[in-house]
């Protein structure tokens, strides 16, 4: 009997895992830090280290590109001379079939800081594999999940015997994701017409757990912001001054308040306005989910009940319903003992998580707005916005995500459930920029500890991975025609 196409791919996967691992290791020695400008070169080095890893795997064109330049060509190449961002790599491979739809897989090469004072069990940046799991920073935020798309489509070849992928296969590989992808979005649309995809994955997310196989279907926006109040020149006596002037710290505390009502809904007129709601279907999906809420607090750094908006489930809040939080507040005295003052000063930073029908330009427009209306004359005031991400969906009846499921459950031999992420991320950057829908794939466990000491990915999820994205060319061909 002829093997079938699915166990040719575990044939030779199997054959090809160990070096597909010593290779990873290798990838993981680079400490590609790009918060840390010592690390630089080391951020370039990766890029280059990828780039020539994918020109290995087949890959007939693979680039290194600058970031951060005022003009990048949209051409291959181009000098790097005048960067002042950290580089990303793309790479193409063309289908054999003209008509094949274009796929663009997405991760990124830089890395968190690490050190083996912050907690390491062993040095981050030597990996070390140990009872089915390999540590070493990037595992797999996020080279381990770039990486698995290399022995992917080679497995994808031999199980179909073609000489080219399915699809016309792309990759774009960042290097700043984790300094908050400054000049991302300036690289797509510089670079729009090489990017150009019918539909594009996200290689940088995780599942449930390692028995429950689950594939995301979007990710929230953000949008934070800074208030700085200003009453007197300085720190002002409470007894001869207090109660004739006005208070900052006061002023701040009765923002706070105001942020919500008593059913813990954002009170900012127009917060909620446009949002897509979340369906019967979706909230049923959810509901499959073996979601254990004592367990899941203790993972909330000791929390020991839930709040949230009423008429959600805690699932419901966190993926799929926008948030406002205070993350941080002060002013006046802060040292032992009392101190009778009017402070002169005070400080509110706010972020706000935003689902599909929010857009963050608009949100910080009304939350300028309901500030400025409740903050006295007397108090001079600056509103200071930081960044903002929007927020992704995928439409669970996109033929592009069934694609994924099918490839996902064919390697896990399992059903396949749904999720969000109550993260944020440049996904929407890539669908508004280049006009196609974003999928997300991803293998990662929350154990695996992302941005944490001992970092670490279950082997034999990575190849997981492998195998669906061996998979995963074939189904998309077809699902897109």
């Amino acid at each position: 009997m002829s093997e079938t196409p699915d166990s040719v791919v575990r044939t030779y996967i199997q054959s090809h895992r160990t070096a597909f691992l010593d290779d990873l290791a290798d990838w993981l020695r680079i400490p590609s830090v790009s918060a840390q400008p010592d690390h630089a070169p080391d951020v370039r080095r990766s890029a280059d280290w990828l780039a020539a890893k994918l020109k290995e795997t087949g890959f007939p064109v693979a680039e290194v590109w600058p970031t951060g330049t005022p003009d990048a060509p949209d051409a291959p190449g181009g000098s790097d001379a005048a960067s002042t961002g950290a580089p990303a790599v793309f790479a193409e491979w063309p289908s054999d079939d003209p008509s094949a739809p274009t796929v663009l897989v997405y991760g990124h090469h830089d890395v968190q800081p690490a050190a083996r004072e912050d907690g390491w069990d062993s040095d981050p940046f030597e990996p070390l594999v140990r009872d089915g799991r390999m540590y070493g920073r990037g595992a797999a935020d996020d080279k381990g999940q770039v990486f698995f798309h290399t022995l992917g489509v080679r497995a994808h070849l031999a199980a179909t015997g073609r000489t080219a992928p399915a699809v016309h296969l792309k990759l774009l590989v960042e290097g700043e994701e984790e300094s908050g992808s400054p000049n991302f979005r300036a690289l797509v649309e510089q670079r729009a017409g090489r990017l150009a995809a019918d539909v594009v994955i996200i290689s940088d997310t995780g599942m449930w757990s390692e028995t429950t196989p689950t594939v995301c279907t979007g990710m929230r926006g953000l949008a934070d912001c800074e208030i700085e109040l200003y009453g007197p020149g300085q720190d002002i006596h409470s007894g001869a001054f207090g109660g004739a002037v006005p208070n900052p710290a006061t002023i701040a505390a009765r923002l706070v308040a105001a942020l919500h009502d008593d059913r813990e809904r954002v009170t900012i007129p127009g917060f909620y306005d446009g949002i897509t709601e979340l369906t019967d279907a979706e909230r049923a999906l959810f509901a499959e989910l073996p979601f254990d809420e004592e367990e899941w607090l203790r993972t909330a750094g000791g929390s020991t009940a839930t709040l949230g908006e009423a008429g959600y489930t805690t699932l419901e809040r966190i993926w799929a319903r926008p948030t406002a939080e205070v993350n941080g507040m002060g002013g006046g005295y802060q040292g032992p003992g009392g101190k009778t003052i009017v402070p002169a000063s005070a400080l509110l930073k706010l972020s706000f998580r935003l689902v599909e029908g929010q857009d963050p330009d608009r949100i910080e427009r009304s939350v300028q707005e309901w500030a400025e209306a409740r903050i006295p004359a007397g108090v001079r005031h600056k509103i200071t916005f930081g960044p903002s991400t929007r927020p992704c969906l995928t439409p669970l009846d996109h033929p592009a995500l069934q694609a994924v499921a099918t490839a996902m459950g064919r390697a896990f031999g399992q059903k396949i459930r749904f999720t969000r992420s109550g993260g944020s991320g440049p996904a929407a950057d890539l669908r508004d920029v280049l006009g196609a829908p974003v999928l997300f794939l991803g293998i990662s466990v929350p154990s695996d500890g992302w941005h944490a000491p001992n970092e670490k990915v279950e082997i034999d999820l990575l190849v997981k991975g492998v195998e669906t994205t061996a998979y995963l060319w074939s189904e998309l061909a077809a699902a897109l025609r």
